[in-house]
C-alpha cells in the first residue's frame, strides 16, 4: 500500500561545472561527480561565434551510444570525435516538450520558469473568451489549439488571441505563450549582446522562446505539426511523413546558415544561436519503437535515426561550405526522451480513470488533469483533507490506475511551489509503473514523455566544436546546464539568465578550444 507522505523519488542532480560559482548544495562539484575538475580543452570562447542548438526529441542517451558504435563513419560519430558527450544528461520533470525545451533555453526548472507543461491550470487566469475575466481559474493549453488554423501549417497566419486564457491583473488582456514564462531565455541576452537569433520548432506556441521580453527571437519559425502535409497526412501518423514536415524546418536551418532567414530572403549573416527541434525520432518511437529493453530498434525506428543523423550532416556540409565550421558550437540534446523502451512494459490506462475516482470521492472537486506517462492534478478545493481525501481514492485504485508514488504536500511543493503561493501548482502528481501511458483506452501509440522515469529523462548531451577531444562521460548532469554553457561560449555571462541565478545553475564543465578535427 502506498504511504500517504510518499517522498519525492530519487531525482538524478546536475554534476558541478566550473570553479567561477559557489557551491550548489544540491549539485555534486565536479571531483565529486568523477568528472575533471579542470575543464575539456582550453578556454577561447572568443573563437566560437555561432551556436547550433539541436534538439532531437525522444533521443536517448542509449540512443546515441548505440549508434554511434554501429555508425563510425556517421554524423553523430563526427560530432562525437571532435566534441565533449554527457551521456548521463537528465532533463526536466515533468519531461514535457515545453519544460524540457524552456531546460535547456533558460537553465531553469518548472519551479522558476514557471512552465510545468505545454496543457496546465491556473486559479489565477480566466478561461479564453472570458473578455470581462468574470471567472477565475482555466486550462492553459498551449497546443495547436491557439492556432487561428490549426489545419494549416502556418496556423492560419498566427495566434487567434480568443483562444488565450486572459489575465485579470492586466486588464483582462490574453496571455500570449511568453507571457507566461517567468524568467529570460538564452535569446534574449544574446541578442541583447548584438548577436542575430533563430528558432524552429513544432508548433506556434514556442514563440515562449521569445522570453518574457516577447523579442528575443529575430527568427522564429515554426510550423504546425498538427496540420496535414500536402498528401493529406498529419505529420505524426508515420515516420516519412515526420521527415516531410521536418524537412521543412532543416531547410529553414539551411538557409539561415547561408546568412537568409528562414525562408532564403535577406542577408543577415548566420545567427548567433539558432537551432531546431526534429521530431522524427519521436514519431518513430510512437510508432515503431524498440525491440527489446536494451533499446535496439526496430527498423522504423533506426530509419528514423538515420534521416536525423543525415539531416545533421546537410548542417556539417552548410557551415564547412560558407567557412562557419571552426567557429561554430553544435549543440546536440533531446527536450525528452520517451517511456517505454521496453516494448513489453507498455500498457494503455483509461485517461478518465484518474479524475473520475477522485470526483467519486468528491463530486466536482477535480478542476483539471494533465495525462501522458504521469498524472498531473490540480483541484478545486485545496484543504489537507481533500488532498488526503483525492489520495486516498487514488491510493484505493493503484493497481488498475498502475500507480508507483503519488506526490503531494511538502514533497510537491519543494518541486513546484505550494498552492498557497503559486497558482499555478498542482496539487497532486500521480507517478506510474514504467511503461503505463494514460491515454484512449484505443490509443496505438507504444510510447510517451512527460513522466520521471529513467526511459523519460535520461538523454545525451552532445557538444561539437573545432576543439573538441572526443572524450565522453557517464556522470550526471542536466539540460538546463546547457543554456549558461551556451552564453559562456560566446564570451557572455551565463549569469545573465534568470534562472541560472535563483538556481544555481552551473555551465558544462567545458573550454573551447579551436584546434581543426575536420572540415575547415
Amino acid at each position: 500500500m502506498l504511504r500517504h507522505h510518499a517522498v519525492w523519488l530519487a531525482l538524478v542532480v546536475a554534476a558541478a561545472a566550473g570553479c567561477d560559482r559557489p557551491s550548489d548544495p544540491v549539485t555534486p562539484t565536479t571531483a565529486q561527480s568523477g568528472l575533471s575538475a579542470s575543464r575539456v580543452g582550453q578556454h577561447a570562447p572568443n573563437r566560437i561565434k555561432h551556436v547550433l542548438l539541436i534538439s532531437v526529441d525522444g533521443f536517448h542517451a542509449v540512443d546515441l551510444r548505440r549508434y554511434v558504435a554501429t555508425h563510425p563513419k556517421s554524423t553523430l560519430a563526427k560530432l562525437s570525435q571532435r566534441g565533449v558527450t554527457f551521456f548521463g544528461g537528465t532533463t526536466s520533470r515533468p519531461s514535457d516538450s515545453w519544460p524540457g525545451i524552456l531546460a535547456i533555453t533558460t537553465g531553469g526548472s518548472p519551479k522558476t520558469t514557471g512552465i510545468i507543461y505545454e496543457v496546465s491550470y491556473d486559479h489565477a487566469l480566466a478561461p479564453p473568451g472570458d473578455v470581462a475575466c468574470d471567472t477565475l481559474g482555466t486550462v492553459v493549453d498551449y497546443s495547436e489549439f491557439i492556432d487561428i488554423n490549426s489545419n494549416l501549417l502556418n496556423g492560419g497566419g498566427g495566434i487567434n488571441p480568443l483562444n488565450l486564457p486572459r489575465d485579470p491583473k492586466n486588464g483582462c488582456s490574453p496571455v500570449y505563450p511568453h507571457q507566461h514564462l517567468k524568467v529570460n531565455t538564452i535569446f534574449e541576452v544574446a541578442k541583447a549582446a548584438g548577436f542575430r537569433t533563430a528558432w524552429s520548432d513544432k508548433d506556434l506556441s514556442y514563440e515562449v522562446l521569445n522570453g518574457p521580453s516577447g523579442h528575443g527571437i529575430d527568427d522564429d519559425f515554426n510550423p504546425e505539426i498538427a496540420a496535414p502535409l500536402p498528401n493529406g497526412q498529419v505529420p505524426t501518423t508515420n515516420v516519412a511523413d515526420c521527415e516531410q514536415y521536418d524537412s521543412i524546418k532543416v531547410q529553414a536551418i539551411l538557409n539561415e546558415i547561408d546568412g537568409h532567414d528562414h525562408t532564403g530572403a535577406g542577408s543577415f549573416g548566420a545567427p548567433g544561436i539558432f537551432g531546431m527541434n526534429f521530431q522524427t525520432v519521436s514519431v518513430g518511437e510512437r510508432t515503431a519503437g524498440y525491440l527489446d529493453a536494451a533499446g535496439t530498434p526496430t527498423p522504423g525506428l533506426a530509419g528514423a535515426l538515420d534521416w536525423v543523423d543525415g539531416a545533421l550532416g546537410k548542417f556539417v556540409a552548410a557551415l564547412d561550405k560558407d567557412g562557419l565550421l571552426n567557429s561554430t558550437l553544435i549543440v546536440v540534446s533531446a527536450k525528452h526522451g520517451q517511456a517505454p523502451i521496453n516494448p513489453a512494459l507498455r500498457k494503455i490506462v483509461d485517461d478518465a480513470i484518474i479524475p473520475n475516482v477522485i470526483n467519486a470521492a468528491e463530486p466536482g472537486v477535480v478542476a483539471a488533469t494533465t495525462e501522458d506517462d504521469i498524472g498531473i492534478i490540480w483541484l478545486n478545493q485545496h484543504t489537507r483533507a481533500t488532498v488526503e481525501g483525492a489520495v486516498d481514492a487514488l491510493q484505493a485504485n493503484s493497481s488498475t490506475i498502475g500507480i508507483q508514488d503519488i506526490l503531494f504536500g511538502d514533497p510537491l511543493a519543494d518541486r513546484f511551489n505550494s498552492v498557497e503561493k503559486d497558482s499555478r501548482a498542482p496539487d497532486i502528481i500521480v507517478v506510474p509503473n514504467v511503461g503505463v501511458i494514460y491515454a484512449s483506452p484505443t490509443a496505438t501509440k507504444l510510447a510517451e514523455h512527460g513522466g520521471f522515469s529513467h526511459d523519460d529523462t535520461n538523454v545525451p548531451i552532445l557538444l561539437s566544436w573545432s576543439g573538441g577531444t572526443g572524450e565522453s562521460f557517464d556522470e550526471p548532469v542536466e539540460t538546463k546546464q546547457i543554456a549558461p554553457t551556451i552564453l559562456e561560449a560566446l564570451g557572455l555571462d551565463g549569469d545573465r539568465l534568470e534562472a541560472v541565478r535563483l538556481e544555481g545553475t552551473r555551465a558544462l564543465p567545458i573550454d573551447f578550444d579551436t584546434r581543426p578535427v575536420f572540415g575547415r
